[in-house]
């Protein structure tokens, strides 16, 4: 400092050193190289990974909504709902904008795990990710818990519109409808063999939110959802309650492991109902088996037995080998083909045609096979649908089994014409009786409503043949029949009981059965038929004509009545004693 009091600058040995030039040449460079790096991020932020940069943003404002399609109603031919959507919203989060430090809002995500019934360890580990921005935390809620929910007012946590799929008639029509799962997409039944036609396409709404996730504006960019389709069935909910009730408690009351049965309108082929037991509840499908999903009228296939007799005296009659009257000798009640004995349950000595369907006489359907050719039974078995896929979309619908003729040896020819060596399902028995009940014509059986158009068919056998045939299953169900039990009161019956062992492996069991019954009424003119299995009946009974046939009467009584038929015959008033 001078004497003055200024500070002599130039006197600092600080200021007075020389400074390096590669000094001040680093620092240039350094402030150069930082410009080139924030003009490098710059050109990466703005040039190269500009959309993702771009999206990372918009998902902050930005968000497109799904609009979900309101899936199409299942209806029954009376317009009566079989299955269709409530809404059911669903609760989803962006876990990265839910403040999990503050006390007040853990305190309400444990309202949100009590509200949704579930553990508060689980609703943690969904939200345990902060860098997701989206997760379900619960689908298809109810209404009035959606509404707690997003009363709480919880940031980070939404709702979106969304429904849930409702069967009002439950079990009885479980096998029908099937079921979609939580994605609303069918699993079984005609929710997943119309599953295109029902579900529609869901829509989108793009919308932009303030930092609190609430939205301020809707943008312009909107797709609206479209509408599945009904679909509207040939079922009629009243016959297909009456079908589950009477299955249900044959079922329960013999001790069987199940049972099915199918009822068809003759005129029409319009599939009235399609029941099984044990069935399921398709709205609460938790502890689910697959013994109850399987729908056992569609997917089983057995040998028909006894059921196949008619098809054969039919053969026979329109080829001209036999006619009603004709004598068939079943004495001493046996019968040896090819080194195997083929029995009757008893020896029904000497019996016209008509009464080899009347008392069931399996020596009697093999004399009467004997004047036909393999190709001439077989074409008649295929031409009633058997051996062959059922022409309907319904899923799991089974070919069963017919060899080709060919192959048919003499004894194979004849166990065909009483129902062994060959299979199908209670499905396709109930269409092949279609040619009896059609005049003679095989019907296609719709499972769609067709308003009462009668179908075009092929001809199988003449309109006096079917007639034919037809009065004999009547004295079949008739006293001295095998099927009694199958009448009721004030309509006319007919139709062919069936028992047989079941298959095991390569063999039968001794033990195990299966009884079926397939009949029509009224039989001149039959407006319905009616098809009964029961598999493994245990209660000591297992003819079909004490098992099945019970079932088949009680199904006939009451649909005829439904349909508005009038009785055919005349019904003695009861007794008062």
């Amino acid at each position: 400092m001078n004497p003055n009091g200024r500070i002599r600058y130039g006197s600092s040995p600080l200021l007075a050193s020389p400074t390096p030039v590669w000094r001040s040449k680093f620092i240039v460079a350094s402030i150069a190289f930082g410009f080139m790096l924030l003009a490098a991020r710059a050109a990466y932020v703005q040039i190269f990974n500009n959309d993702f940069f771009q999206h990372q943003g918009e998902v902050r404002y930005q968000r497109t909504l799904e609009l979900p399609a309101n899936r199409g109603r299942i209806l029954d031919r009376n317009g009566l709902i079989l299955a269709s959507d409530i809404p059911a919203p669903s609760i989803w989060a962006i876990p990265e904008d839910i403040e999990r430090d503050d006390p007040a809002v853990l305190a309400k995500l444990q309202q949100v795990a009590r509200l949704l019934g579930m553990p508060q360890k689980e609703l943690d580990k969904k939200l345990e990710d902060e860098d997701k921005s989206f997760v379900w935390i619960k689908r298809q809620v109810d209404q009035s818990v959606a509404k707690q929910v997003a009363a709480l007012n919880l940031k980070g946590i939404y709702l979106r519109r969304d429904y849930r799929r409702q069967y009002p008639e439950g079990e009885a029509a479980a096998h029908l409808a099937g079921f979609t799962n939580v994605e609303d997409v069918g699993q079984e039944g005609i929710e997943l063999a119309f599953n295109q036609e029902l579900a529609g396409k869901s829509g989108s709404r793009h919308v932009l939110k303030d930092r609190l996730g609430h939205i301020v504006e809707d943008t312009e960019d909107q797709v609206p959802p479209t509408e599945g389709h009904d679909i509207q069935l040939s079922i009629d909910d009243r016959v297909q309650f009456v079908a589950y009730e009477k299955i249900r408690d044959a079922v329960v009351t013999n001790k069987a492991r199940a049972g099915s049965v199918v009822v068809v309108d003759a005129r029409t082929g319009e599939l009235l109902a399609m029941a099984n037991y044990p069935s399921y509840d398709p709205n609460d499908r938790r502890n689910l088996t697959g013994e109850q999903l399987r729908n056992r009228a569609m997917t089983d296939v057995f040998e028909p037995g006894s059921t196949m007799k008619p098809i054969t005296v039919a053969t026979a009659l329109q080829l001209g080998r036999v006619t009603p009257k004709t004598i068939i000798d079943t004495n001493p009640g046996r019968i040896t083909v090819s080194g195997a004995t083929i029995h009757d349950d008893e020896n029904f000595g000497v019996l016209t045609v008509e009464g080899v369907i009347q008392k069931s006489s399996n020596v009697g359907a093999t004399k009467i096979s004997q004047r036909m050719s393999a190709q001439e039974m077989w074409n008649s078995l295929t031409a009633v649908g058997l051996g062959q896929k059922p022409q309907t979309p319904f899923p799991g619908a089974v070919t069963g089994r017919l060899r080709p003729w060919k192959s048919w040896r003499p004894i194979e020819q004849a166990t065909m014409s009483y129902g062994y060596g060959l299979s199908a399902s209670l499905f396709q028995i109930a269409h092949a009786y279609t040619a009896f009940a059609h005049d003679g014509e095989v019907i296609p059986v719709s499972l769609l409503k067709n308003n009462g158009e009668e179908p075009a068919g092929v001809q199988v056998f003449s309109p006096l043949v079917a007639s034919q045939v037809r009065q004999m299953m009547h004295l079949a169900a008739a006293p001295g029949g095998t099927a009694p039990l199958a009448q009721t009161v004030g309509y006319s019956v007919g139709g062919k009981t069936g028992t047989a062992h079941k298959q095991v492996g390569k063999g039968y069991a001794s033990n195990k059965y299966r009884a079926w019954y397939t009949g029509m009424s009224p039989i001149d003119k039959p407006r319905i038929i009616v098809a009964v299995m029961i598999d493994e009946p245990g209660a000591g009974k297992y003819f079909g004509g004490l098992v099945a046939a019970p079932v088949f009467s009680q199904v006939v009584q009451q649909t005829l009545r439904i349909m508005n038929v009038l009785p055919d015959l005349a019904v003695a008033p009861q007794s008062s004693h």
